[in-house]
């Protein structure tokens, strides 16, 4: 079960910046910025931007991968393994 994002209207961001960033990268989860009360943006720690990116980029590689099997190519695990850990240990 999802946790229900956080929402603060643009305005109280405005008025109270700081301690509105200094609250998200405290909790490490996405804000939701409404503008005339609707969803805007979406606000988030740089942390949790890198993890998002990495994990991504992981993702878009193992799609990548699927399509080279199917297509009857492919890597040795060994390889595939080394390219991995070289993703998750570059930060």
């Amino acid at each position: 079960m999802s946790k229900i994002p956080r929402i603060v209207p643009v305005t109280d961001l405005r008025q109270d910046a700081a301690s509105i960033l200094e609250q998200v990268q405290k909790a490490d989860e996405p804000w939701v910025i409404t503008q005339r009360g609707r969803a805007a943006a979406v606000l988030i720690s740089v942390e949790a931007y890198e993890r998002s990116r990495k994990e991504n980029e992981l993702l878009r590689l193992l799609a990548m991968g699927e399509k080279e099997i199917a297509a009857g190519k492919g890597h040795s695990l060994d390889s595939v393994l080394q390219d991995a850990d070289r993703l998750l240990s570059n930060g």
